[in-house]
Parts: C-alpha cells; sequence; structure tokens
C-alpha cells in the first residue's frame, strides 16, 4: 500500500503539485489518501484509482505497480515522442484522446 501512494507522491511531484491539490482536483477527500498512507486503510477504491490515473494520465495498472503496464505505457511513450523525451500527463493524454477519436472514427464508417 505504501508502495502506491509514494508512487502518486512521486507523480506529483512530476507534475509540479502536491497531494492536496491532487485530491481538490480529483474531487478525493484528502483523508482518504492520508488514511491509506497511515494504514487506516487497506485499499483504495477503484473509483478513486480511476480519477487519479485518469488525472496523471496513466492506467490503474501502472499506478497499483504492475510492472507490464508500466513497462508499456514507457515503451509506447518513447515510440511515440523518442527516447528520452519528457511526457507529460497532458500530452499523454491527448495522445490516448486522440487515439479513441480515430478509433471512434473508422468504427463508424465501418459499420
Amino acid at each position: 500500500m505504501i508502495f502506491v501512494y509514494d508512487l502518486i507522491e512521486e507523480l506529483c511531484i512530476k507534475k509540479g503539485v502536491n497531494v492536496t491539490t491532487l485530491c481538490k482536483e480529483c474531487k478525493i477527500p484528502r483523508s482518504t489518501l492520508t488514511d491509506y498512507k497511515k494504514g487506516r486503510v487497506k485499499t483504495l477504491s477503484a473509483d478513486t484509482l480511476c480519477k487519479i490515473a485518469d488525472y496523471f494520465g496513466v492506467s490503474v495498472g501502472y499506478l497499483c505497480g504492475s510492472p507490464f503496464e508500466a513497462a508499456k505505457e514507457e515503451q509506447l511513450k518513447a515510440l511515440i515522442f523518442g527516447e528520452g523525451t519528457v511526457v507529460t500527463a497532458e500530452m499523454w493524454q491527448e495522445i490516448k484522446d486522440y487515439a479513441l477519436f480515430v478509433k471512434q472514427k473508422y468504427s463508424k464508417n465501418s459499420k
């Protein structure tokens, strides 16, 4: 559980925000993450994990420490933007949004 919280803090630092700002912007009670960090609760809800993952532009699997998910996302970012490029959450979200747009466009055309 601490690993996930540490990852959330690391993502906050990369984005230039603190955990309190993250909670405000995701409409998550700050006490939720405090209780999680202190071990008073053992898990975060799927809704909370989804909100945090969306905020940072990562998958829930990445957020939960899945090495496969983390490696897959990092490989995709390197392929799209080039090795060594810092990819912000906003940049990554735009790529995912555009991919969804293209998918929807062509799924409508195939009907």
